[in-house]
């Protein structure tokens, strides 16, 4: 049998072999990010990765060929993410003038607004506040890149990659501040990994919901962080 044809059925018992493990990767991803970012183009451009996992692979660095794939396939997945604009200005601009508003209504109040306290200071109604809210996830806490060049900006958790010692106190300090289902709910998200769904289970709530809490939590974390937003 000829080597090139030798080498395409190795390739193609491959990637037979790790498409679970594409399919998790991006079903795990897609779990955690906004609507308009589809599966089916996660997994497209993680079978590519795959094979270009399977022609780049070299066993004498000592990393097995499942732990080398599987990061080469997030990496592309999260590169993909990036392309596509995760968390467009006009969100960010929202998220902005909900963390003001949120700031806002704590130094009137002397205690954490309700949802239907800071629809109220934006001056829309409950639902579309909620429906705002919802698309809040993904969107960078802060104008400063405080991520470095392999986080995405806003992206899979915004928190993960910042250094200042001083901000991550004040970013402790704010989430354990947050209502308790919204403290509960960030804790699952980051913390134990678990998907919108999954959370909703949890806390007896549905997945719309989950996501409004997931927003509503980052917009007061960024109010409790407005002094480095500069």
């Amino acid at each position: 049998m000829a080597y090139a044809q030798v080498q395409r059925e190795t390739l193609d018992t491959t990637v037979q072999s790790y498409l679970p493990v594409v399919k998790k990767i991006g079903l795990h991803l897609v779990g955690r990010l906004p609507a308009h970012i589809e599966l089916d183009d996660l997994l497209q451009v993680g079978l590519i990765a795959l094979t270009q996992s399977w022609e780049s692979y070299d066993p004498s660095q000592g990393a097995s060929f499942a732990t080398y794939a599987s990061i080469r396939i997030k990496g592309a997945m999260l590169d993909e993410v990036r392309r596509s604009g995760w968390a467009p200005r006009s969100v960010q601009q929202k998220l902005k003038a909900t963390s003001d508003a949120v700031r806002f209504l704590e130094s009137r109040l002397g205690r954490s607004p309700s949802d239907a306290e800071i629809a109220a200071q934006l001056e829309m109604p409950l639902s579309e506040y909620q429906h705002m809210t919802s698309g809040f996830a993904g969107s960078r806490l802060l104008s400063v890149e405080d991520l470095d060049e392999e986080g995405i900006p806003g992206g899979d958790d915004p928190f993960q990659n910042i250094q200042d010692d001083g901000l991550k106190i004040a970013l402790a300090a704010a989430i354990g501040g947050l209502p308790e289902k919204e403290k509960l709910m960030m804790s699952l998200y980051y913390g134990e990994e678990l998907n919108l769904k999954e959370i909703g289970a949890v806390l007896g709530v549905s997945e719309s919901r989950v996501s409004q809490l997931h927003g509503q939590a980052l917009a007061r974390i960024r109010a409790k962080l407005s002094d480095w937003d500069k």
